[in-house]
C-alpha cells in the first residue's frame, strides 16, 4: 500500500468512519484529491460543451431560437402576412380561409420542433446532473476542510491550555516555596 493509499484510508476512516473501499466513487475520488492537495472544482460547462456533436449543437441552437422573443415576433409577423395576403390582398389566394395549408405547415413545424426542444432539454438535464455532482464534491471537500480546521483549532487550544496549566503550576510551586521560606 502506497503512502497516498494509506493517507486516503486514514482520511476515509477519520471523515466518513468507513474504509475507503466502502465509499462511493465520488467520495473516494474526493479523498484522493484531498490527500494530494489538488483542486476538486471542475468547469463542467466547458467540458460538456466541448463534447457536443454537430446535431446536438444544432438542436440547442434551434431550441434557443424557438424559445426567444425574436422567434415569437417573426412567427407573429409571418402569420399576419400569410393571413393578410390570403384574405385581403390576393384575388386568387393560394391558401384561402380556413388556411388548411397554413395549419399543415404549423403542425409540421410543431412536430419537428417539439422533439428538438426535448433533446436540448435532456442535454441540459444531463449537464445539470454533472453540475450537481461537481457541487457535491466541492461542498464535501469544503466540509472536510472546515472539520480539519476545527480539529487544528481544538488541538491548538488544548496545547495552549496545557502550557497555561504548566505555567500556573510553576507559579504555584514558586509561591509555595516563597510561603515556606517566609514561614521559617
Amino acid at each position: 500500500m502506497t503512502v497516498n493509499e494509506q493517507n486516503t484510508e486514514q482520511a476515509a476512516r477519520k471523515w466518513f468512519a468507513k474504509s475507503s473501499g466502502d465509499l462511493g466513487h465520488a467520495e473516494r475520488w474526493l479523498l484522493e484529491r484531498l490527500v494530494q492537495r489538488k483542486i476538486v472544482a471542475e468547469n463542467v460547462s466547458a467540458e460538456f460543451h466541448s463534447e457536443l456533436t454537430f446535431g446536438q449543437r444544432l438542436a440547442d441552437s434551434v431550441s434557443r431560437f424557438g424559445g426567444s422573443w425574436t422567434f415569437i415576433i417573426l412567427f407573429a409577423v409571418g402569420l399576419l402576412l400569410w393571413t393578410g395576403l390570403n384574405s385581403y390582398v390576393l384575388h386568387k389566394p393560394f391558401d384561402p380561409y380556413p388556411y388548411i395549408f397554413l395549419n399543415l405547415m404549423l403542425s409540421m413545424l410543431a412536430a419537428v420542433q417539439a422533439p428538438v426542444i426535448m433533446m436540448s432539454q435532456n442535454r441540459q438535464a444531463a449537464m445539470d446532473r454533472m453540475d450537481a455532482t461537481n457541487d457535491y464534491k466541492v461542498n464535501l471537500k469544503a466540509e472536510i476542510e472546515i472539520m480539519a480546521l476545527h480539529d487544528k483549532l481544538d488541538q491548538m487550544r488544548t496545547e495552549q491550555l496545557a502550557a497555561l496549566l504548566a505555567k500556573q503550576q510553576e507559579q504555584i510551586d514558586l509561591l509555595m516555596k516563597l510561603v515556606d521560606s517566609r514561614a521559617r
